[in-house]
């Protein structure tokens, strides 16, 4: 009895250990594999993806040993990464608790609207349509998303980083500053935005503007030349004499003050400058050949400062 009673020991641990192995020993996956977790997914429909795939030897196996062996915790939507080698218990331990692979979007400091839907267009990963966002209404910067998210859930959080970034920033705005709600900030940060590249004269060209509002003096952007006529793409070529007479709501060579609303989506630095600008006399600039501009406040000086721009230019073999 003894020996029958030992028999049936090591039988029932050799099988223990032959299910066991089969949960914690290698699965069949040969080499490193995206595996996605659809919304409102069971377990037992997870299994019978798994085993269409390949990635297990049979789902009712990997269920039974799951029930038994595996955390009873709920498994999660979205797109992971399975390990070459991963045991079903590793396995279900991402689905679990394992983190869903982040993909990103870059919406550069400037980028106007129509760009922006171009960018969220071009992404095959992600779903459904968007219409062109609002002008102005996303912030500029680097956003997270998962495989087969949609566009409209994206872009909410692109604009919901606006909202947040001027319910911030327009507290602390400085006694200078001449917008009179964040929404103008945004239109004036968006011309700041198009005028300069160099992130050390931006509160200087906000100065600038500052400036020129306040003196009821036409801002003359050429940014907001080229905005009505083609919503933020590039130009193309030279601006038109026809285009800078043009009257319209944006033209700020014929009208003064801030036109109707953004010419693109500005950054947060931007903003800030706009919010805090620089104490200067200046209302004039012309580029200075370096990547940024020479500032003047008077006529005489910004036209010398031009003819400085012109040599170079002639030098250059651009005129």
């Amino acid at each position: 009895m003894k020996k029958l009673a030992l028999v049936g020991a090591v039988v029932v641990l050799a099988i223990a250990a032959w299910f066991a192995s089969g949960w914690y020993g290698g699965a069949q996956v040969d080499e490193e594999t995206a595996f996605i977790v659809p919304n409102g997914a069971s377990l037992t429909s997870v299994a019978g993806k798994l085993e269409e795939e390949g990635l297990i030897g049979s789902a009712s196996s990997f269920l039974l040993r799951a029930k038994i062996l595996g955390s009873g915790d709920p498994i999660k939507a979205g797109e992971f990464l399975l390990p070459a080698g991963a045991s079903n218990a590793a396995i279900l331990d991402t689905f679990q608790h394992g983190e869903v692979i982040r993909r990103f979007v870059t919406i550069p400091e400037g980028m106007p609207s129509v760009l922006v839907h171009d960018a969220l267009m071009a992404e095959d990963l992600l779903t459904g349509e968007i219409p062109v966002p609002v002008e102005g209404s996303v912030l500029p910067d680097t956003y997270d998303f998962e495989r087969g998210e949609t566009r409209v859930a994206v872009l909410a959080r692109m604009q919901r980083a606006m909202d947040e970034a001027l319910a911030e920033l327009w507290p602390n705005r400085s006694a200078d500053t001449v917008v009179s709600s964040p929404a103008e900030a945004v239109v004036l940060a968006s011309i700041v935005e198009k005028e300069t590249g160099v992130p050390e004269e931006r509160r200087m060209v906000a100065g600038l503007y500052s400036n020129r509002v306040s003196k009821g003096i036409m801002l003359q952007a050429d940014p907001t030349i080229i905005y009505p006529i083609t919503r933020g793409r590039p130009l193309g070529r030279r601006i038109r004499q026809s285009e800078i007479q043009a009257i319209n709501d944006y033209n700020t060579y014929s009208m003064v003050g801030l036109p109707r609303g953004p010419i693109t989506n500005p950054g947060r630095a931007s903003i800030e400058a706009v919010l805090n600008p620089a104490e200067t006399d200046a209302v004039y600039m012309v580029a200075d050949g370096s990547g940024g501009h020479e500032f003047n406040s008077t006529l005489a000086g910004h036209n010398e400062a031009v003819q400085r721009w012109f040599a170079l230019r002639r030098q250059r073999g651009e005129m």
